[in-house]
């Protein structure tokens, strides 16, 4: 592969797809399904979807793992889809309902929500537990992915 090129999982056919670097930020389109890669809203996954994405695609993934019961989890919903539109195309950002995906809840130990995980190469690299306002989110989402 391209020294220069990323390995993208679709947030709409979750299709792995190689886009170069320096065109991540051109409004890529997918190979299969030729939608937008980048669409600004966080990625709804399940523990299919988000096997696919935490370990076929090249970019960190930034998960809130919520409920909809949750008002702190509610109350972030706005900021985070704000964030999402800020952060990407540096890193996907996706939210996992634990109350529709329970398994993923156990896998990650996952005690209070919202929690906030960054996942690159499949492997957690950072973690924030509670709401918080859209800069703060922004400003811990950025830290995370140096």
């Amino acid at each position: 592969m391209n020294a220069n090129a990323l390995h993208v999982v679709c947030p709409h056919c979750d299709a792995v797809n190689r886009v170069p670097q320096a065109r991540l930020a051109e409004q890529p389109r997918c190979g299969s399904c030729h939608r937008a890669l980048f669409d600004g809203h966080p990625v709804a996954l399940n523990e299919r979807r988000f096997q696919i994405h935490a370990t076929r695609s090249e970019l960190p993934l930034v998960v809130d793992f919520w409920a909809p019961w949750c008002a702190p989890c509610r109350a972030m919903a706005p900021a985070y889809e704000q964030a999402a539109r800020v952060i990407e195309p540096r890193a996907r950002l996706a939210k996992v309902d634990t109350e529709a995906n329970p398994g993923l809840g156990r896998q990650f130990n996952i005690r209070s929500i919202p929690t906030l995980a960054v996942f690159r190469g499949g492997h957690e690299i950072a973690r924030q537990s509670g709401a918080m306002p859209g800069p703060m989110l922004n400003e811990w989402i950025l830290r995370s992915l140096r």
